[in-house]
Parts: structure tokens; sequence; C-alpha cells
């Protein structure tokens, strides 16, 4: 046995040392060609890994894009690019780019596209990163689906309206957006429009990335209150539609903006709410007022209501005479508010030409319009005739605003005009309008942002032939002109004074007088020279472009027109849509002149002209005025009212969507030359009351007033007050009475005579 001491135990722990030094050692020349250093361990190798995101990604046949996001993470100092390829895509998907080169911590996208004829298909796809003998993969799934059916959708802007019953239109513009690769044209219609709204155009073809502007127009009687309306859009089996919210508003204040109170022309003002058949009588109602003017008074007054004129508010009367004027009166108590001339630096009125139908001068003579909605305030439209300094007439068109009577910027626009033809006063085979042989008789017409005008001649006083005019309200040039006897002569449009009358769907509507009718017509049936003389004509103007669309021409008009006897010196009234026993709807038009016809013709089919019949007429009342007419009728409650010349006023019945042929009811009084324009004022459908003047030139005026459901009840008459209360002088012609807010304006040759109730 071995003692313990302390020496020995120091001398083992050195030997135990040097011992596992050698073992170290002898390790590290047995496992590595450098050996070990005293207290050093093994360093892990360089590498990096492979990522792609998002895991899954969802690709549509034809449709949008997507991207992989792919990056490599370096592992161990490693510094490296890798190249990355992918792998396993189907048929009709590319990736771009198709290979990359990744930094560590520098990702890239790479884009994923399904071409339209890709099969649906579920991949996985491989992206492999290579760098030296270094080599990792990532993988994501891929979806793809068959691409959708071409289609579209339909969008209004604004998605709503808010219309004042009677008022001017609004506006949405509809659009398509095509979807899928969708490329066809689209058929639009609305439904749901409340009674009383309508839209124009109600149909049209729709291109998508082109929008469309569609009108809405509530009628004086549409029903009040909010819908939605429909903007439906077809094309083959596909079809969709878009909501629009539709407000109608009950006017704050009754307008009488162009002649007869509508573009159709009716002669109704539905919103009276004063003069009822109980007060109008002459112990209660009578002349109120004489405003006296410069001039003959030929043109219908116009009213409107609320206008604010110098920080105040007033009912506005506004009044033109044949000495170039216009005045603005309060209508409520008749002062002068402001007045205009618009005779250019030393001009006066034009001489009657020697024609007794405008004299003694000759100024404005048609009934203005007014755009509530053009310019800062308002702005009325007014065709005035003047007589330079130089001897040369002038015709032109003037913008005024309303508060002011100011021309507005771009006005006046001087009036010219060709159109080719070999017609009277042709040159170069141009017929030229010459305004000294011209007058703007009838009313204008403001449609789709164009005034529109019609000439007629000084009595027959050749050359002259018949035109048509369109001029921008914004702009105030001329847009649009035909001539509706460019190859022949006369055919001027007089109509006594009427407007030219429109439908919703921008169609113009007129009777012109005697002139060139072309026997022969082509194989649609139209005048083979175009020249329409003694007609009932409809005009189109789609592509801001006047184009006859239609014409209706009497079996004897040839004849009657060589005679004189022309249906020209009536007006035209369009009838609101009625419908038969067969629950078939018509559009009508109705129109008389010199030959004792009423003619009622389908506005869808007028039915052109047969040297034989009238077969393709609607409907003709034969003998029925006999001596003419120099005037047109009035409408309400399905009830047609005519005032011929020499004749009773008598009442036409509609029944099932045709005019009674003999008169249901009629007044005792007779009117001599020119006859009657009525105009009829109601509240709603009650009330109703049948207003005409007798106001032939050189003799007394006389305003009648009659119930409205039977003609031979007179409710009143100016001759009827003692001491001549009510006399307002001697008759001024082709006046047609106008009946707004508890007052009746009649014209006068030196004012405007004001009936309403007494105080």
């Amino acid at each position: 046995m071995l003692l313990y001491t302390p020496i020995y135990e120091k001398n083992s722990r050195s030997i135990i040392r040097t011992f596992s030094r050698w073992i170290i050692a002898l390790s590290c020349l047995a496992f590595t060609a450098t050996g070990c250093s005293p207290n050093s361990s093994s360093a892990p190798a360089a590498d990096f890994s492979l990522s792609a995101a998002p895991a899954a990604i969802a690709l549509t046949a034809g449709a949008k894009a997507q991207q992989v996001t792919v990056s490599t993470t370096a592992i161990n100092g490693f510094t490296s690019s890798a190249a990355v390829v992918l792998s396993g895509l189907p048929t009709g998907v590319t990736a771009a780019p198709a290979s990359i080169t990744l930094n560590p911590g520098t990702p890239q996208n790479i884009t994923l596209t399904a071409a339209a004829t890709a099969a649906t298909s579920t991949s996985t796809i491989t992206l492999t990163a290579v760098a030296g003998s270094l080599s990792h993969t990532a993988t994501f799934t891929l979806n793809v689906t068959a691409a959708p059916p071409p289609d579209f959708s339909i969008a209004i802007n604004p998605t709503s309206l808010t219309l004042t019953a009677g008022a001017s239109g609004q506006q949405t513009a509809v659009s398509a957006t095509a979807a899928n690769g969708f490329s066809k044209s689209i058929s639009v219609s609305i439904s749901a429009l409340p009674s009383g709204v309508t839209a124009t155009p109600s149909t049209f073809t729709l291109t998508p990335g082109t929008p469309q502007s569609i009108t809405l127009i509530a009628a004086a009687d549409a029903n009040v209150g909010t819908s939605t309306v429909n903007i439906n859009g077809q094309s083959g089996s596909l079809s969709h539609s878009a909501p629009l919210a539709l407000t109608v508003a009950a006017p704050t204040g009754t307008d009488a903006i162009t002649y007869h109170y509508d573009n159709g022309r009716t002669g109704l003002n539905p919103n009276e709410t004063i003069l009822t058949p109980a007060n109008v009588t002459s112990a209660t109602f009578g002349k109120l007022n004489l405003l006296a003017v410069d001039g003959k008074v030929d043109a219908e007054p116009l009213y409107l209501s609320s206008v604010t004129l110098n920080g105040q508010t007033h009912n506005v009367l506004y009044v033109v005479t044949e000495h170039d004027s216009i005045y603005a009166f309060d209508a409520d108590n008749g002062t002068q508010l402001w007045k205009a001339s618009v005779l250019g630096s030393g001009e006066i009125p034009s001489d009657d030409h020697g024609c007794g139908q405008i004299t003694p001068e000759i100024g404005i003579t048609s009934t203005p319009v007014i755009d509530r909605r053009r310019g800062a305030n308002g702005t009325i439209f007014i065709v005035a005739m003047s007589l330079d300094s130089k001897g040369a007439y002038h015709q032109r068109l003037h913008a005024l605003d309303i508060t002011t009577g100011a021309e507005t910027t771009g006005s006046p626009s001087e009036i010219t005009g060709t159109y080719p033809g070999t017609g009277d006063n042709s040159s170069g085979g141009n017929v030229i309008f010459d305004p000294a042989k011209y007058a703007e008789r009838v009313g204008l017409l403001l449609l789709n942002q164009t005034i529109y005008l019609g000439w007629t001649s000084h009595c027959d006083f050749r050359p002259y032939t018949g035109w048509v005019m369109g001029y921008s309200e914004n702009t105030l040039s001329q847009t649009q002109i035909l001539n509706l006897t460019p190859n022949g002569s006369e055919g001027s449009i007089w109509m006594s004074g009427a407007g030219l009358a429109a439908d919703t769907s921008g169609n113009i509507y007129f009777l012109d007088a005697n002139g060139t009718l072309d026997p022969t017509v082509n194989a649609s049936g139209f005048p083979l020279n175009a020249d329409y003389g003694n007609a009932i004509v409809k005009l189109s103007t789609a592509n801001n472009t006047l184009k006859v669309a239609d014409y209706f021409e009497p079996y004897n008009s040839i004849s009657e027109s060589n005679a004189d006897i022309d249906l020209g010196s009536g007006g035209a009234l369009l009838l609101p849509d009625l419908t038969d026993s067969s629950k078939v709807v018509h559009h009508l038009i109705v129109g008389a002149g010199k030959d004792r016809n009423i003619y009622i013709g389908d506005r869808d089919n007028l039915g052109k002209y047969n040297a034989s019949n009238n077969n393709a007429l609607y409907q003709e009342i034969p003998n029925t005025l006999p001596s003419g007419a120099w005037s047109m009728p009035a409408y309400f409650n399905n009830t047609v009212y005519y005032g011929g010349v020499g004749d009773n006023l008598k009442a036409y019945s509609i029944t099932n969507a045709k005019l009674g042929s003999t008169p249901s009811s009629r007044s005792a009084a007779t009117f001599g030359y020119p006859g009657a324009t009525p105009s009829v004022s109601s509240n709603g459908t009650s009330n109703g009351i049948v207003w005409a003047v007798e106001s032939g030139i050189g003799s007394t005026a006389v305003l009648h007033a009659y119930d409205a459901t039977n003609l031979s009840k007179e409710l009143y008459s100016s001759e009827q007050a003692p001491s001549n209360r009510d006399n307002f002088g001697t008759g001024n012609k082709f006046i047609t009475p106008m009946i707004i807010h508890g007052k009746v304006y009649v014209g006068t040759p030196s004012g405007v005579a004001v009936f309403g109730l007494l105080p």
C-alpha cells in the first residue's frame, strides 16, 4: 500500500493534464489536415433559405395578373446571389420575369398572368434557387379559373335628381363599362317614370366608354313625390340597370316662359288656384290696369314668378313691342321695372313692306322664350327686325338678362342663311335667306338648348321660301338650318303667331303655308325635290340636324295651295298621350287652316301624300270650321277648343283617342276675323275656364270667359260691366290671352290689359 501525500497529489494532477493534451492533439491530427490550436472549436458553413409569399395565388383567365414575392435570407454570413427559376406552370400561364437573381434581404416580384384561353387548374409551382453548390426550393399553390363571359355594367351620374313640376328639365349621364372583353352595343330604356315625367331620349343605344345624357322633365301636372326610376341596359341576353332617385317637387311659383305655356302648345295653365268659375263674374272680376308701351303688342306676354331685381323679389311680366322694345313690369302692381331697346345705333324698326299683316312697323313680332337656368339670372330670347341708316334690313337673335334687359355675352347674333337649292332667291345652287323678305312671326321654341325660328313672308310677295333655323342658346351661333321649298317657292311658316311645337323626343311640328309641293314622291314617300308647301310637317333634330322626318299633305293640296286655301294660317297642338278602346296609346297632333277641316294626325305616321284621298290620315273632321282657322286650339281634360273665323268657340270631346265629329258644346258669341286662339286655366282637372278674345283690328276688343265643361255657359265678358268699366280698346289681331296667378293679360295696340279679381 502506498502512502498518500500532498506531493503525490500535485504530481498526479500535472500528469493528467499532460495526458489530456496529448489525446486532443492526436484527435486533431486524426480528423483535420491543419491540426488544432489550443482552446479552438469548428464554425458552421455559410448558407441561405428561399421563401415565396403568398402561399397560394388565384388567377382568372384573361383577367388581372397577380404577383408572388420571392426572397432569400442569408445564413452564417452568406453573401452570394442566387439564381431563381420557376417550374410547374400550367399551359396558358406566364411568369414575368421568368427567372430572377436574388440578393439576400432584397425581395423581388414575379407577375403571373393567365391568358384568356387558360384552363381551370390547380398546380404546385416550384421556385428553385441555386448559388454555387448550394440549392434550395420553395413552393406555392396556383389556382386558375376559367374566364367569365363578357359582360357590362350601367352607371348614372348624378344618381339622384329633383325636378320642379312645370319647370326646366334636369340631366343625368348614362355610361356603360365593359367587362371581360365585352364589345357590343347596349340598348337603353327607362322604366318606372312617375306620371307626368318624360325622358328625352326615352330609348337610345350606348357604347361602353361613351356616356350619353338624358333629360328628365316634369310636366306642370306631374305627380309630386319621390320614386325610383330604372335606367335599363340590354344587350342580347345580358341586362343590367341603375336606379335613379327622382323627386318631383311642386312649383314654388308658376311661370309662363313660352307661347301657350308649353312646347306642346296646349294653352293650358293647370296651376291656377285663384280664378274659379265661381268668382269670374262681372261683379267680382274685371280690368285692373292697362300697361302702356311704345308699340303694338303682337306677341303673347310672358311671366316669371319670384325674380330678384335690385335685392327685391317680384313677379315679373315681360312684354315686347313692334317698336323693338322689351318691358319688364311688376306683375302685381304694374310698376315698370326696366325697359330695353334692341335697336342698333342709328336703326329704326322695319317698315311693313306694303303688307298689312304686320303694320305699321315690324320690330319684335313673335313670342319670345325664357330659360331661367341660362346665365347668372336667367335669359329671355327675342328675334327683332330693324332697318339701319343705309337702308339695310336686319334680323337678329337677342339674349337678354331677365333682371336688367342687358344683352348677354355674344348677343345679338345676325341671322343669315343659305341652303342647297334652285328655288326662289337662289344663286350658285343655293337658296339665300334675305332678311328684308321675311318676318319671324311664330313663337320661338327652346328645345334641347337650341332656339328654333320659323320664317314667313310679307304677304305673298315673292321671292321667298320656307325656312327653319336653330341657334345654340349658349353661343347664339347657328347650328341647324332647313329650307322646306328649296327647289320651289313660298311654303312659309306663319301660323297666326302660334309657336313651333315639339315633343319630348326632340321632334318639331308645324303647319306651313301655300307653296310648292312635288307631286312625284320617292320610294319612301317623300317629295322628289324636297318641296313641302301646304303641309303638316314633322322635323327631326337628331344629330343636331334638321330633317323632315314625316309629313301630311291633303289629297287636294296643290289645288288648295294655288287658290291660297292652305293649312299655314293655323297652329299645331300636340295632344297628350291618348289610349283607345284596345289600350293602344296614340301620339296625336291637331291642326286646321283655311279649308274648314280639322286634321288629326298620328305623330308616328302622319300619312304623307296621296293625290287620291286622305285615307292615311289618322282622323279628319270635315267642314267643321265654316270659314277656316286663323288661330290654334287649346286642350283641357280630354277636350279640344277651337275658335274659327266668324264662328262660335267650339269644344270637341275626345273619346277612345278620337275627337268627336260634332262639337260637344259651343259659345253663343261668334268671333270675327281672325277668330280666336283660346287659353285655359284650371286647378288640376277642376275649375276649368276657357278664355278667348275678340280681337279684330279696328273693332272693340272683348275678353270672354267660359265654363270649360260647357261653352254655352259664359262666366264673364268685358262688355258686361256698366259704363264700359272693362273696355280695353280695339283688337290686335292674333293676340293670345295669358292667364297666371289670378290675372289675365291681353295684348293691345298700345299695351297690355290686365284683368283680375276686383279689389
